[in-house]
């Protein structure tokens, strides 16, 4: 019967630049299990279920590489960000600005509150965590995982210093601002991509909205129904009576008014598993009304943008703003703004094939580098999934069309589901010995 290890093709090669990252000798020894206990066999991803299957004698070694705060794990993200580029990053590619919930029974894990549960589709106790997935030809790769507070926990301080909160990141910060950070660390390393993506949770925001403009990024985001909009024609005019500040010659209007005056065409935008993916789009050009406040408490007609509108086969409607040209057709909104969804699959995969939702313990450090692992073990399969299909010879770019199955296997096969314990294999030099004991500095 085969080893289980012997399930990861090529992974200590691929994981090299990751563990020279991690600095110290007992860190390049443990990582490399953790990531074979998320890749390996069993539902369960915590610590103690992994441990026991990897053959060790207890999980306090994999509890000290997970959770200690003597390191900085920044560099190990980095290079993620750098593997995620070389797997999928070009000017073809979407970096699609997300959040997924991880549902939580206690009230002690940094960051529980009842919230809005995307994984629930309602209101319960959960931790929220703000995503960044690179993503061209249906390939996500996620880059950042980074825990939303709410003020349950930012207004208690104490709270925050006993589950570990960096100091820097007790301030209340909304989702829009952390993911705005996460995009300029990100920007830094030099990930390249080509638009920005967002859900209305993020692009009904103004501030947000800004922030990608100011930026110079090309985005494409949801917005409420109830949106404000201008005409594109719209001007300023010399105001009457008493007021000395310009107005618009027009009242803006909703979004939805404005779009259901407009002609609704079919749009084709890929190639699903059981036929063309297709929807209604109507769009047209507007200025939003986010600008200055006047005195009348309107807001000025800010940048001019496509505003576009979906009719989906459900009978739902759904409405968008994307700074993308003028000249943009219907069909190049639409792939953009569906391109959203691939990070819902990746953010799925995570929990259902690595665990992502599984970790136990309740501090800031442990849960966000098992969110970190979890990255990096994802990445793995995409590298693996890739390099098969380009050994194939297939694919358009040589990238393959995404489908759940496809990585579900490539998680299957790295499972192995042989059962087998590690106790007998050596994958690695690395790992050819177990430490006895950790250092303190671990």
């Amino acid at each position: 019967m085969p080893d289980a290890c012997d399930q990861l093709p090529e992974l200590d090669t691929w994981l090299a630049p990751f563990l020279a990252a991690t600095g110290r000798k007992t860190r390049r020894r443990w990582a490399p299990f953790y990531l074979r206990g998320l890749l390996g066999p069993g539902e369960r991803k915590s610590l103690q279920p992994m441990a026991a299957r990897l053959g060790l004698s207890g999980h306090d070694q994999l509890q000290h590489f997970i959770a200690s705060s003597a390191w900085d794990d920044r560099a190990l993200w980095t290079v993620l960000a750098r593997e995620a580029d070389r797997l999928v990053g070009g000017s073809e590619a979407c970096l699609v600005i997300d959040d997924t919930g991880l549902p939580k029974k206690g009230t002690l894990s940094v960051g529980v509150a009842r919230q809005y549960c995307g994984a629930l589709g309602k209101k319960a106790n959960c931790q929220a965590l703000v995503s960044l997935t690179l993503a061209r030809d249906e390939v996500p790769v996620p880059v950042a995982l980074r825990l939303f507070l709410p003020d349950e926990w930012t207004c208690r301080p104490e709270r925050c210093t006993q589950a570990g909160v960096p100091e820097a990141a007790v301030a209340p910060r909304t989702k829009g601002e952390i993911a705005l950070a996460e995009l300029d660390r990100l920007r830094a390393q030099n990930l390249r991509f080509g638009v920005v993506l967002a859900d209305a949770g993020y692009g009904g925001s103004a501030v947000f909205r800004h922030g990608l403009e100011a930026r110079g990024l090309s985005w494409a985001v949801g917005i409420p129904r109830n949106q404000k909009v201008y005409a594109a024609d719209v001007q300023l005019v010399s105001p009457t009576g008493r007021a000395r500040k310009p107005v618009p010659d027009q009242e803006p209007r909703d979004a939805e008014t404005v779009l259901a005056e407009l002609a609704w065409r079919r749009v084709t935008w890929r190639q699903g598993t059981k036929g063309k993916l297709a929807a209604r789009f109507a769009m047209v050009r507007v200025r939003v009304g986010d600008g200055p406040v006047r005195a009348n408490n309107r807001h000025l007609p800010g940048a001019e943008v496509w505003l576009v509108g979906e009719w989906r086969l459900s009978g739902e409607r759904k409405y968008y703003l994307s700074n993308l040209p003028p000249q943009t057709t219907r069909r190049a909104l639409a792939g953009p703004i569906k391109a959203r969804w691939i990070c819902k699959q990746a953010h799925q995969q995570m929990k259902e094939e690595l665990g992502l939702d599984h970790f136990e313990g309740r501090s800031w450090t442990g849960l966000h580098r098992h969110a970190l692992m979890t990255c990096i073990a994802y990445a793995y399969l995409q590298h693996v999934r890739l390099s098969e299909h380009h050994r194939a010879g297939g694919g358009k770019n040589g990238v393959p069309p995404t489908g759940s199955a496809t990585l579900t296997e490539l998680a299957h096969r790295a499972e192995g589901h042989h059962r087998t314990p590690l106790r007998s294999s050596n994958p690695a030099g690395a790992m050819s010995t177990l430490p006895e004991a950790l250092p303190a500095a671990f």
